[in-house]
């Protein structure tokens, strides 16, 4: 087996603003093999979450990344790094001084899957309609910079932003901005169920049972135009129940390609070498784990908990027990590979110390042990889940100063009851929406947060925030970032444990596996072919 390293450019995070032209090509591979791809990613349908795949609703990376196949955006984020370029959009960019103007010219002759044209208004559409829906994900929120959007004929769309947002075309790039049908999008209403119609790369087509994907099959979209290269003619993602089922089926050769999630031994498997036939590519990547407090509950209301808890956690123990080199201790929401990247809380904190620990919860006046549940996802991050989070017991309660039970729900039932307060401390993950570090603070920390959390600093979003989003520079940003990690962990409303690899694994016949996911984990299916590996 060989294994490739695949390093990218340091994320710089500027965004110049002016207009920019792109353009794209279509070819394809015309092998007629579809490739398989496996994953570990569930996409199930319940009666909270009705509608996994829309896109005014969906906000994780494996929903994402099926609409990133299916919908087309205005601007898309680049194969490797760097600003984000025209997708649908021929140009788009800042049209004055402040980055409170951004026009997008369409591409010429823009059509949906079905044949339909694609115009100005559709967007618009589009766009409003997330908005309006406010669904409880709390996807809208990305688009909530937005004041009014117009329309100049066919092909111009004009937003008009209630703030200055240096990082709103990278906002452009994700589904939420995602350009549908208002034949098959009701302006009013989510649209239910597993069926996607888009102007995309590709069409999906979806095998379900009880509720959950089975199978979904991306079929080239003849109509498709815009800025992306698409290598193959078919590609089928099959759903594993777990990580060893998704590794036997690669090593049969039943699936060409594997994706997120594997666990920390079969990486470490694959790296030695056993197969000869599979090939592990290893990169640069923004996923960060944190532990989020429902800081209203009794049990963590008092900021001293939280304190304490962030004194305790010995981030380099969890990571070298449960991931090794797989994974980075991390002192901050903003990865440290990031432009305005802060080590804030062990700046704060510094190393674990029970000691430490114990004055803030005396100096509060709290009774120890303190009694927590911390809630984990079975089935969404990966199996090594469940040990991080026994790592984490095991190190709160050796303390003395906490008692601490773990408990695993499954992601269909997790997610809602996190949203609804029903967990007063769970663990999470963050694939960024986009690159910046912007994306790893205002999603939690601004009003309509995604977390459906209670904690709100006036200063953070009144004042730091808008501060970061008027500097097109994002170093110059960097002052005002800090000032927010700094605060952050002061409060703790959350509490960062560490930033991953990511992985893909792909048996020798197929190429383009290095570019399978970009460094936000983003899926570009386009990407893979068959043929010998050059």
């Amino acid at each position: 087996m060989n294994r490739k390293h695949l390093v990218l450019p340091a994320v710089a995070g500027l965004l110049t603003p002016v207009l920019a032209a792109c353009g794209g090509s279509d070819s394809g591979s015309k092998s007629g093999d579809a490739i398989v791809v496996g994953t570990t990613d569930r996409f199930t349908a319940t009666k909270d979450a009705p509608a996994p795949l829309d896109p005014a609703y969906a906000y994780d990376v494996g929903s994402w990344n099926i609409l990133r196949q299916t919908v087309q955006t205005l601007m898309i984020q680049p194969k490797g790094e760097g600003d984000p370029v025209p997708e649908a959009a021929e140009s788009c960019g800042f049209t004055d001084s402040g980055n409170e103007r951004y026009a997008c010219k369409l591409r010429d002759g823009l059509k949906f899957a079905n044949g339909d044209a694609i115009t100005a208004e559709d967007v618009k559409y589009s766009i409003e309609r997330a908005l309006r829906i406010k669904a409880d994900s709390g996807v809208f929120a990305l688009m909530s910079d937005i004041d009014t959007i117009e329309t100049q004929g066919d092909r111009e769309v004009i937003f008009h932003l209630k703030t200055a947002d240096a990082t709103f075309p990278y906002k452009l790039s994700t589904p939420v901005a995602g350009i549908v049908n208002p034949a098959d999008y009701d302006k009013g209403k989510l649209r239910d169920g597993f069926d996607v119609d888009g102007s995309g790369p590709y069409t999906l087509q979806t095998d379900v049972k009880n509720d959950e994907i089975v199978t979904a099959t991306f079929a080239k979209n003849p109509n498709y135009k815009g800025s992306l290269q698409v290598s193959n003619d078919k590609v089928v993602m099959r759903s594993f129940a777990d990580a060893d089922a998704m590794g036997a089926a690669i090593e049969k050769g039943d699936i060409d390609v594997m994706i997120r999630t594997m666990t920390p031994s079969q990486i470490k498997k694959l790296d030695a070498g056993t197969d000869e036939n599979v090939e592990l590519v290893d990169m640069q990547g923004l996923e960060i784990r944190y532990l989020a407090f429902n800081t209203n509950a009794p049990t963590v209301k008092n900021k001293a908990v939280r304190e304490a808890m962030a004194q305790v956690v010995d981030r380099g123990e969890l990571v070298s027990k449960v991931y090794g080199s797989q994974a980075e201790p991390l002192y901050s929401l903003v990865p440290a590979t990031l432009t305005g990247h802060s080590n804030s809380f062990f700046n704060k904190y510094g190393n674990p110390s029970v000691t430490k620990a114990k004055a803030l919860l005396t100096q509060a006046g709290i009774t120890t042990p303190v009694k927590l549940t911390l809630h984990y996802t079975t089935d969404h991050y990966g199996a090594a889940t469940k040990q991080e989070f026994e790592v984490l017991q095991k190190q709160l309660n050796d303390s003395g100063l906490f008692n601490v039970r773990i408990q695993g729900t499954p992601w269909a039932t997790f997610q809602s009851a996190s949203r609804k307060g029903a967990y007063d401390v769970w663990g999470m993950g963050w694939f960024p929406d986009f690159p910046d570090a912007d994306n790893y603070l205002a999603p939690f920390l601004d009003k309509d947060n995604f977390l459906g959390s209670p904690y709100a600093n006036n200063k953070i979003r009144n004042t730091l925030i808008p501060e970061s989003r008027r500097e097109a520079d994002r170093l110059t940003a960097s002052k005002s970032l800090t000032d927010i990690q700094d605060i952050v962990a002061d409060d703790v409303p959350v509490l960062p444990l560490w930033q991953g690899k990511q992985y893909v694994a792909a048996r020798n016949d197929v190429t383009g596996a290095s570019y399978a996911l970009n460094s936000s984990s983003t899926l570009q299916l386009w990407e893979l072919s068959r043929g010998s590996d050059s």
